[in-house]
């Protein structure tokens, strides 16, 4: 059974979202298309020697896909903290 994707709380905040991983990965020194954001992941999987590819991957592990989605998103998260703190700072 194929997993449905998820999909953001606003779906118009969808292209912004994708320009933003975008730019956080491009900021973490990986090649990035804007035209097509999620092909990131793919440079992720082959830094970490993970065998993902764009059609079935049934035989990847929990642990190996959630090595690559973690770091996708994990510096996406890193990245909202410190926008926050930043807001909050300017308004003291």
């Amino acid at each position: 059974m194929a997993r449905k994707k998820r999909r953001p709380l606003v779906p118009e905040a969808r292209p912004e979202l994708d320009q933003f991983k975008a730019t956080v990965m491009r900021n973490q020194g990986y090649k990035t298309d804007p035209a097509n954001p999620d092909h990131v992941k793919y440079e992720v999987a082959k830094e970490l020697g993970i065998p993902l590819n764009t059609r079935y991957n049934g035989s990847l592990t929990s642990q190996q896909a959630g090595k690559v989605g973690g770091n996708i998103g994990g510096n996406m998260v890193k990245e909202m903290v410190r926008m926050a703190q930043e807001n909050l700072n300017k308004r003291q």
